[in-house]
This record gives structure tokens, C-alpha cells and sequence, in this order.
């Protein structure tokens, strides 16, 4: 039993280490290459697990191939616009001037039901509202609706406005994060100066951003005193 759970805790921890290696993309973002390598990665390392009799070496070797196989092939794709389309194929166009391309649905195996899932997914309910839809490599639909029913932005009213990074998480959990902290331009001594000025301690706050002009924004843990976000 001892043997199985330390073999569980290697893989567990090269598996690990191999998906950082492919880099950070949710399931649905997967490239085909990437999900088959997943998949097998996931199949090769119960086998070490599941038979004690097989050297962990069988179970590592691959897993590292794959992977390696992988980053070197991802790498080559960023060159080879060629070797890119072989490997991930291209996007295509579903719908273009409103109108629905069945062909490219047949040969991509979209189905009516398909396509009106994927329009709700992007808050498109009317397909008369849609101008252009492009299927992603990953399966993924992106929309671009006509003109009239796209939101009114701040451009369109021609109000002016400073652009401004959104808020950083600066505590997590009653902890200091001091990277952000600092690429904000402000120390760990302003911070305090902050939460004395309102009562508080960095322990008893679940959850605090700040923007680069020291605006905050303060979420206590349940049982803190205070209770009110500021």
C-alpha cells in the first residue's frame, strides 16, 4: 500500500510539472495536439499505479516524451505558419454577412443545434443578429454582431476617459500579495497606514484591492469585526 502511494505522489508531482511545461489553457482551450497528449499522459500514468511490477521509469519516460515532443512541436508551429495549419488546423467561417454557410457546417459536422448553443454561450439569442462567426481551432465560436444590436461603448458617445488598469488583488485570505503590492507603487508601510486608518489588520481581511490611485476595496472574513466592505 506504502509503494502505491508513493508512486501516486511522483507522477502525481511529473504530471504536474509536465502540464506547466504545455503551458496554461483550460480543457476548452486545448489545441487537438494538446488534448491528445493530455489524454494519454492521464492513461500512461495509472498503468505504474495500478501494477506495482511496472518500473516507475515506464510510467516517467513517456510522460516527459510526450511533453517534451509537445513543446518542441509548439515551438516549431510559432515559425512555421505551415506546420501551425497541419498541426492545429485553421478557423473557419460559419457565418459571414449574416448569412450561414452550410457547407463549412457540414464539413465541420456543426449541427443547427450545435451552432444556436454555442451563439447562446456568447449572449446571442437571435441569429439575425449575428453579422460574423468564425469556429475557432479549439471548437470555440467567436461572434461579431451586426452594427445595431453590438453595446454602446464610450467611443461610440465620444466620452472621454483615462484609461486605467482594473483593481489588483493586493490580500488574499488575510495574507499580503507584495507583488502586486509594489507594482502599484505602494509598500507594505502605506498598507498599514491604510488599515489603521479604518481599524483593521491584515488578518482579519478575507479579501482587498487596490487600484493604482489607492482607491480600496475591503472584503472581512465573516467573523471580522466590522463586517462592511469599504
Amino acid at each position: 500500500m506504502f509503494i502505491v502511494f508513493f508512486r501516486a505522489i511522483i507522477l502525481y508531482a511529473v504530471i504536474v510539472f509536465s502540464i506547466r511545461l504545455m503551458g496554461k489553457r483550460q480543457l476548452g482551450e486545448l489545441q487537438p495536439s494538446e488534448l491528445v497528449v493530455t489524454v494519454l499522459l492521464s492513461n500512461i500514468a495509472t498503468l505504474p499505479v495500478e501494477n506495482v511490477s511496472i518500473p516507475m521509469i515506464m510510467g516517467i519516460v513517456p510522460i516527459l516524451t510526450l511533453v517534451s515532443l509537445d513543446v518542441i512541436l509548439s515551438h516549431l508551429s510559432l515559425k512555421f505558419r505551415p506546420l501551425r495549419k497541419a498541426i492545429c488546423g485553421s478557423a473557419k467561417i460559419i457565418i459571414s454577412g449574416g448569412r450561414i454557410d452550410q457547407k463549412v457546417m457540414k464539413d465541420l459536422r456543426f449541427s443547427v443545434d450545435d451552432l444556436m448553443q454555442s451563439l447562446r454561450s456568447q449572449q446571442v439569442f437571435d441569429i439575425s443578429q449575428v453579422q460574423l462567426a468564425v469556429v475557432e481551432t479549439t471548437g470555440k465560436i467567436s461572434v461579431y454582431q451586426r452594427q445595431q444590436f453590438q453595446n454602446v461603448t464610450c467611443g461610440d458617445m465620444k466620452i472621454k476617459g483615462e484609461d486605467a488598469d482594473p483593481p489588483k488583488l493586493i490580500i488574499d485570505s488575510g495574507k499580503v500579495l507584495a507583488e502586486p503590492l509594489h507594482s502599484l507603487g505602494f509598500d507594505r508601510a502605506w498598507l498599514d497606514s491604510v488599515l489603521k486608518a479604518q481599524g483593521r489588520q491584515v488578518r482579519d481581511i478575507f479579501l482587498m484591492t487596490c487600484t493604482e490611485d489607492g482607491s480600496t476595496a475591503i472584503v472581512p472574513f465573516d467573523n471580522a469585526k466590522g463586517g462592511k466592505s469599504a
